[in-house]
């Protein structure tokens, strides 16, 4: 194997154990028995692992800025078609170099103060923001939120970039459009100064005024309520004593009746033969 084979193959045993354990879990010894060459080996093409690690870094660094810089480099082309090709570009990548993307999202070794990817998203954020200033101009929407949606965007693809490399669930075309969908359909229906509906103190204030407003709504019909039970206790009330009067005047009534009665009857009793003579002799008389 010659030198530049031997660099090579080091290059991606590296590149995998990167990808699959993390820049701290590797060690030299590892990478050599890997490769099953000795640990001088390694020191002498990289000078040790952060030499290797750096160099797997900048290849996909390289490979991935190259991809979307073209993505987003054609001025001619509708805003949702770059959206569109930059979403496809990075899951092309990340469907093709499945472990260098690893390295780049994995955490970068503390002797990597710049945080590589970090600076690459950076980068495509700039870029970002100048496709962006021309959409938000169009849409008469203010422009120094710019630099925040840039940030959304790439944060978004990037993390959803990284949930697929794990789980492929949809094709890289179905995921893509799902990104767009969302990305380019929230967009076009921005509002010029949104507000929390919710979760704000503006909501919060508005909240305890309606839970106001339905408790004094409560109280009233409670009030009504108790109004409206008092005057029909007193209908029910007025309605007893006028029927206990009746009852008396109907008793009354009803003895005088009798009384009339029995007299009537002790008139028309027939009367006994010393009787009709003794009242004969009167009339006579």
């Amino acid at each position: 194997m010659t030198s530049y084979q031997r660099r090579e193959q080091l290059i991606e045993i590296g590149r995998s154990l990167f990808a699959a354990k993390g820049f701290e879990a590797v060690s030299v010894e590892e990478i050599a028995s890997t490769a099953k060459v000795s640990k001088p080996i390694v020191y002498e093409h990289f000078g040790g692992k952060e030499g290797l690690y750096a160099v797997v870094v900048d290849r996909e660094m390289r490979a991935l800025t190259d991809v979307l810089i073209n993505a987003l480099s054609d001025p001619q082309a509708h805003p949702r078609q770059i959206v569109e090709r930059t979403a496809l570009a990075l899951l092309t990548y990340v469907e093709e170099n499945a472990e260098g993307f690893r390295v780049l999202t994995r955490d970068s070794p503390k002797t990597d103060p710049s945080n590589s990817f970090n600076s690459l998203l950076g980068d495509i954020a700039v870029r970002v923001e100048d496709i962006l200033t021309d959409a938000f101009k169009r849409q008469h929407l203010p422009a120094k939120s710019v630099p925040y949606y840039a940030q959304m965007l790439i944060g978004m693809t990037v993390y959803t970039c990284q949930y697929w490399a794990d789980q492929r669930k949809l094709s890289k075309e179905q995921l893509a459009a799902h990104i767009v969908n969302l990305a380019w359909y929230g967009l076009s229906r921005m509002e010029a100064k949104p507000e929390l509906r919710y979760e704000s103190e503006k909501a919060a204030r508005e909240a305890e005024k309606q839970a106001a407003r339905e408790a004094k709504a409560i109280a009233k019909q409670e009030k009504q309520g108790k109004k409206a039970a008092k005057s029909q206790e007193k209908a029910v009330a007025a309605g007893d004593d006028a029927t206990d009067g009746t009852t008396v005047t109907d008793g009354s009534q009803a003895a005088d009746e009798s009384n009339e009665s029995d007299e009537t009857n002790e008139s028309q009793k027939p009367q006994s033969p010393h009787e009709s003579q003794k009242q004969s002799t009167i009339d006579e008389n």
